[in-house]
């Protein structure tokens, strides 16, 4: 069953939402504009403020709806769930349907995180948006969200099969980020929005 699970997952984060945005708002492939890559953060700048909050939910809900089946179909199994969450992010990152070009997977990460473990979440998310709000870099952001989630996870005695997916998240998030965090320490990171 997990297998199973895990193949639905990686199959619905496949679906490379920005992708299809691109196609039908603009006719362009996301991919070969802005930053190059499909997520909710190069959909907001290349095709608009709306797209690219459809964009963010949807590649959230992908996270939530893996998890939800997962839990449907074999009883509430831990494992199970935090399995389907990873490859759901696997899949948005490394797509199937779209020659294995996808995401960096944040948006994904943010609905598996929040779906398995919210309270951890909510209180690395305060830190995450004050720097948001403060630097303007949402790779910053990104990456401080997922590194404080697993240390409020073992604070909060959370179940040991999230904490460990939460860790394998917060890897794949970083080694997803190599270059943002080359271009930041270099001071060349493109930020959000103006002042």
């Amino acid at each position: 069953m997990i297998i199973i699970c895990m193949l639905f997952a990686y199959l619905l984060g496949s679906v490379s939402v920005s992708f299809i945005a691109g196609k039908l708002v603009a006719g362009v492939d996301i991919r070969e504009h802005g930053s190059g890559n499909a997520g909710a953060t190069n959909s907001l700048r290349v095709l608009g403020w709306k797209v690219g909050i459809v964009v963010l939910v949807a590649d959230i809900l992908k996270g939530v709806l893996a998890i939800a089946f997962a839990h449907l179909l074999t009883g509430d199994s831990r494992w199970a769930m935090a399995w389907s969450g990873l490859f759901a992010v696997i899949g948005h990152n490394w797509p199937v349907y779209f020659h294995f070009r996808g995401g960096k997977g944040v948006s994904t990460t943010i609905g598996v995180l929040l779906t398995l473990s919210a309270p951890p979440v909510l209180y690395a998310a305060v830190v995450a948006i004050a720097l948001l709000l403060l630097t303007r870099y949402v790779s910053v952001a990104s990456l401080v969200l997922v590194t404080l989630t697993p240390i409020f996870e073992i604070a909060l005695h959370v179940p040991a099969a999230y904490i460990w997916i939460s860790f394998i998240l917060a890897v794949l998030t970083y080694w997803r980020h190599k270059s943002n965090i080359v271009r930041l320490v270099h001071g060349e990171e493109s930020r959000l929005f103006t002042r």
